[in-house]
């Protein structure tokens, strides 16, 4: 029998919320960045992020360089107070019967997420996800160095990175005769107008839109 593919979005889709939003937020909480020069930064670029128009590589600038600035086992422990304080809470019940449901009929499931993997890897295990594909933060010598390593996962580099990996597996899309993208944006279409059931979930109105059009699915994952 032939193995189905299950492709998950993260924030605003499997997460009621943006992982990669709120890690700056709970860094500023911490007293880790500064409020008054970050926040403001924060909010522009994911409006920019809504709107369609982000300088994903801007974006990465300043979204990896707190990384750069702690060792890996400061942010490790500071990883877990994230999950339980901030993470756990946009985590909902009907996002895990969805991944449990695809994980039952023995899909291959995996989350792909323009934020990056320190962020979201341990997410996507907390859901029991395995695979993982996020924008990768370089990493030299045991340490961030607040670059980014290869290509980001965000809008056609998603389709890229999918590619690449399965590549890696001797595998192509094609060779899945059903193959499922969760998404709630719009940033998603390259890589939804490829599978064979693009799923909008709690979709932003470019998105809704487009899936009425098409025909699409269009569910939420809220609880």
């Amino acid at each position: 029998m032939k193995q189905n593919l299950a492709l998950f979005d993260l924030d605003n889709t499997l997460l009621a919320g943006d992982s990669d939003y709120n890690w700056s937020l709970f860094l500023i909480g911490e007293g880790l960045l500064d409020e008054k020069t970050h926040k403001a930064r924060n909010e522009q670029f994911y409006l920019d992020y809504k709107n369609g128009n982000l300088d994903i590589y801007a974006f990465l600038e300043f979204q990896l360089q707190p990384l750069a600035q702690h060792p890996k086992s400061f942010l490790d422990e500071l990883h877990k107070k994230y999950m339980a304080n901030v993470i756990r809470p946009m985590m909902t019940q009907k996002a895990q019967a969805l991944v449990d449901q695809h994980k039952a009929n023995g899909d291959l499931c995996m989350v792909i997420t323009a934020t990056n993997s320190f962020v979201t890897k341990p997410i996507g295990t907390a859901y029991g996800i395995e695979h993982l594909i996020g924008t990768d933060p370089e990493f030299v010598d045991g340490k961030f160095t607040g670059g980014v390593s290869g290509t980001p996962s965000f809008q056609q580099g998603k389709v890229t990175r999918l590619n690449e990996w399965l590549a890696e597996k001797g595998q192509t899309l094609a060779d899945f005769e059903t193959s499922y993208f969760y998404s709630d944006s719009h940033n998603d279409l390259p890589l939804m107008k490829l599978v064979t059931n693009p799923v909008a979930v709690d979709a932003d109105p470019t998105l809704t839109s487009y899936a009425t059009e098409q025909g699409w699915p269009i569910i939420s994952l809220r609880d």
